[in-house]
C-alpha cells in the first residue's frame, strides 16, 4: 500500500489555485482567517449563541446569509428542557425541511430516504435535524457525497482526485457505518463512520475507507463511556506509541482514537484487507485542526502505519468533486460551507460609519440594512 504523508487540516491553503478558481471565480483568494462577528449582526441574522466559539460562529452566520439568499423559512431551536423555543437563523422551518431543502441537489433527497429507511439497527440519525439544522455536519455529509452514491464510477473518479493512488475502484459507499454496534468482536459499542467507501486497490486487495466529517464542531464533545474492548483492541494494533495513554480516551483525541480501534478491528475479523481512516474539516476550524495534530502526535506512523490516518480540509474534497467533473455542485458547496467572503461582505468592513450605521441601535438594524448587491465581496448566490 503506497504511504500517505498527512495534510493538517486547517495548515494553509492546499487546494490547487485553478481548482480554486473553478469553484471560486470571485479572484478574492483564501481568506486568512474567519472574522469575528459582532453581537449585533449576529443578533440581527437571529445567530446569536453564547456558547459558539470563533469558527462555529461564523460558520452559523454563513448558513443564515444561505438561507436569507434563498428566501427560505427560518426555523425554530428548542432547549433541551422542552419550554423555550426561539427562532434560529441557522435552522430552517420543517415544512422546508420535509421539502428536501437542507440538501443542495434535488438527486441527494432520495439517498438520504434510502439512508435513513434502511439504516444499520442502532444507527444515530437525528431526523429533524438533518432535514432543518444547517449547521449540522449530517447534512452536510449527504451533501458531499451523496451524488456519489449514485455512481460509483464517479466516486471512483472522486477518489482518485481526493487521495491519489488509493483506489481503483470504489465498490460501496454507505452512510452512518459500523460493522456491528455493541458486537463484542468489533468495539462492543456505538463507535460508527459518517461515511465508508469500499473498493480495490491496483493490486485488487480490498480497502476501507472510514471517514469522519466535521463542520462547526470543536472535537470537545460529550465523552461516551469506553467499552472494556477497547483495552484489547489498542495493544495490539500497533498503531499507537502508548495504548494505555489517557489522552486517546478523552477530547479532543476520543472519537478519532474510537474510529482507529474500529477500524483495527474490520481489519481483524478478515472484511477488508486495508484500511484508512479519514478525517475532513473545515480548513478554518482550528480546533478539529488541533484535533488531528494532537492525535498524530499519539500515532506510531500516522502515514504508513498499518491503518494511514489522512486529514484533508473541506475545502480539498470540494475541489476533488470539481475536478471530478461536478463543477456545479462544488461550487454550490463552496457558496454554502466555505465563502467566507460572503460573511465578509455582509459585515461592511470596508464602509464608513454613514454607510453602514454602525451606531443605530440592532432593533433598528432592519431600516438601515444596504441590500446584499451593494454590499463589497458579496456574490450572487
Amino acid at each position: 500500500m503506497v504511504n500517505y504523508l498527512p495534510v493538517p487540516a486547517g495548515t494553509g491553503d492546499s487546494v490547487p489555485a485553478h481548482l480554486h478558481d473553478l469553484i471560486d471565480p470571485s479572484d478574492l483568494g483564501p481568506i486568512e482567517r474567519v472574522p469575528l462577528i459582532p453581537d449585533a449582526a449576529r443578533r440581527h441574522h437571529h445567530v446569536f449563541v453564547p456558547a459558539d466559539h470563533r469558527f462555529k460562529a461564523a460558520a452559523r452566520f454563513l448558513q443564515a446569509l444561505w438561507r436569507e439568499d434563498r428566501d427560505l423559512p427560518i426555523g425554530y431551536h428548542t432547549d433541551s428542557l422542552g419550554k423555550r423555543r426561539r427562532r434560529l437563523g441557522s435552522c430552517i422551518g420543517t415544512s422546508a425541511g420535509e421539502q428536501g431543502t437542507n440538501f443542495i441537489h434535488p438527486d441527494i433527497v432520495p439517498v438520504v430516504a434510502r439512508a435513513l429507511a434502511y439504516r444499520e439497527p442502532g444507527a444515530v440519525y437525528d431526523v429533524d435535524r438533518l432535514k432543518t439544522n444547517l449547521l449540522s455536519s449530517q447534512p452536510l455529509t449527504f451533501n458531499l457525497f451523496g451524488l456519489l452514491a449514485r455512481d460509483l464510477a464517479l466516486a471512483t473518479r472522486f477518489m482518485a482526485e481526493f487521495i491519489p493512488g488509493l483506489m481503483k475502484d470504489v465498490t460501496d459507499l454507505a452512510f452512518e457505518h459500523s460493522p456491528g454496534r455493541g458486537d463484542a468482536r468489533f468495539t462492543q459499542d456505538g463507535t460508527a463512520f459518517d461515511v465508508v467507501v469500499r473498493g480495490r486497490s491496483e493490486t485488487g486487495e480490498r480497502l476501507f475507507v472510514g471517514i469522519e466529517i466535521k463542520y462547526s464542531e470543536s472535537s470537545f464533545e460529550t465523552v461516551p463511556r469506553f467499552s472494556p474492548r477497547y483495552a484489547a483492541i489498542a495493544p495490539t494494533a500497533n498503531l499507537f506509541v502508548d495504548p494505555a495513554a489517557a489522552a486517546l480516551r478523552a477530547n479532543p483525541c476520543q472519537q478519532l482514537f474510537r474510529q482507529h480501534c474500529l477500524a483495527a478491528t474490520i481489519l481483524d475479523q478478515g472484511l477488508a484487507d486495508r484500511a484508512v481512516l479519514v478525517l475532513i474539516a473545515p480548513q478554518h476550524n482550528t480546533l478539529t485542526a488541533t484535533a488531528a495534530t494532537t492525535f498524530t502526535r499519539h500515532l506510531r506512523d500516522p502515514a504508513g502505519g498499518p491503518i494511514p490516518f489522512i486529514p484533508r480540509t473541506l475545502e480539498q474534497a470540494i475541489t476533488a468533486l470539481a475536478a471530478t467533473g461536478l463543477t456545479d455542485h462544488a461550487r454550490a458547496l463552496h457558496r454554502r460551507y466555505a465563502d467566507w467572503w460572503l460573511v465578509d461582505g455582509e459585515l461592511q468592513l470596508d464602509a464608513t460609519p454613514s454607510e453602514t450605521n454602525l451606531f443605530v441601535h440592532p432593533r433598528n438594524a432592519n431600516r438601515t440594512r444596504p441590500r446584499p448587491e451593494a454590499q463589497p465581496h458579496r456574490k450572487a448566490a
